[in-house]
């Protein structure tokens, strides 16, 4: 970790210097031929120079997908620069609205870093190496917000057109599936431009070119099968009932005895369960059903109800109406807090119990 921007830490992926040394070899002769006056050492130094700029532009971009995220309430774990650009950790989006909020932010921010170096080139002295860094850098980040808004998985249009598809389908997989396959025609298409378009010029490949873009290809294709195998755990989901997997429980006030507790209980059909509640009504534990058991019926009236619960965090509540991908959504953000979640129902109030190996079971039962 190199650092942290309002609080999201900045790590270092272990191909970044790798990737640094091959812009300055690959743009160092081409700076020494393109700046007059300069020798070869100092074209070089001047790539590290853009290097070093470029990959703080792609920083911003990853920091935009991070303030977007916290924006929309997405929690943000860090963002990593790596050997062919960077990504931003961060927990699912949970809507097509802020995922397609997030993904825009990254190649809106390369814009602007394109403008502000474009207009800066127009007032430095021309062909010095200022005017050079300026103008190759705006060039690097129209070329980036060019392939980052392709609209194809793991790409920022991929997530964008798999919003747009969850959107209009109400499905997840399905935009998921569309950017991902598309994701895999932009990796090859990549890899065939390389070798098609300097045939059609009477020029030989660059083998340094298509060894890259093979490479790249190769990430995009592999990165789209992972998401094709997303999708296909998203459509599992299609029956994910939290309603149905609840289990029937009792509120009652943290303050209470047991007594009060199992005789609150007896009024519920179905219940085995019990919620003590806080004076805000939130959660704040649940009937360690093994520990009631041990208790004898004559201690009931004199065991307060925190000796037999299970602490939960009060957060740890989910709606019973989602199904299908909303409900697992809720469920994944809950569950992050406590193995067993509290169920809320339609008119606002507390109902149930789910326990995430419940849910796990379920899954299981329908693959």
């Amino acid at each position: 970790m190199i650092g942290r921007a309002a609080g999201v830490p900045i790590v270092l992926g272990p191909g970044w210097l790798f990737a640094s040394l091959l812009l300055v070899a690959v743009f160092g002769p081409t700076a020494s031929a393109a700046i007059p006056g300069i020798g070869r050492l100092a074209g070089f130094l001047v790539a590290a120079g853009w290097a070093v700029l470029l990959y703080g532009s792609i920083l911003l971009h990853e920091l935009a997908h991070a303030y977007a995220g916290r924006a929309r309430g997405v929690p943000v774990r860090q963002v990593t620069l790596t050997l062919i650009g960077g990504h931003t950790e961060m927990d699912d989006a949970g809507s097509p609205g802020t995922s397609a909020f997030v993904a825009a932010a990254g190649p809106l921010t390369n814009l602007v870093v394109a403008g502000v170096a474009g207009a800066a080139a127009a007032v430095v002295p021309p062909w010095g190496a200022a005017a050079w860094l300026l103008v190759s850098l705006a060039g690097a980040n129209v070329v980036v917000t060019v392939f980052n808004l392709l609209p194809g998985l793991p790409m920022d249009g991929g997530w964008i057109l798999e919003a747009l598809v969850w959107r209009l389908t109400g499905r997840r997989a399905s935009g998921t599936v569309a950017a991902a396959w598309i994701g895999r025609v932009v990796g090859v298409g990549l890899v065939a431009a390389t070798l098609v378009v300097p045939v059609l010029r009477g020029e030989a490949p660059a083998v340094l070119q298509v060894a890259w873009a093979a490479f790249v290809g190769a990430m995009l294709w592999t990165s789209a099968g992972a998401f094709l195998r997303r999708a296909a755990g998203l459509r599992a989901l299609g029956g994910l009932d939290v309603a149905r997997l609840a289990r029937p429980a009792a509120v009652v006030p943290t303050r209470g005895t047991l007594a009060d507790a199992l005789a609150a209980r007896a009024l519920v059909d179905g219940a085995d369960d019990v919620i003590a509640v806080g004076p805000d009504g939130r959660p704040l534990g649940y009937a360690d059903l093994d520990a009631v058991a041990t208790v004898p019926v004559a201690l009931h009236a004199s065991t307060p109800l925190p000796a037999v619960l299970v602490p939960m965090h009060p957060d740890a509540v989910v709606d019973a109406g989602p199904v299908g991908e909303a409900a697992a959504g809720a469920i994944a953000r809950a569950s992050r807090l406590s193995p067993v979640m509290a169920v809320r129902g339609t008119d606002g109030s507390l109902c149930g119990l789910l326990r995430h190996a419940d849910v796990v079971t379920a899954l299981r039962a329908r693959n």
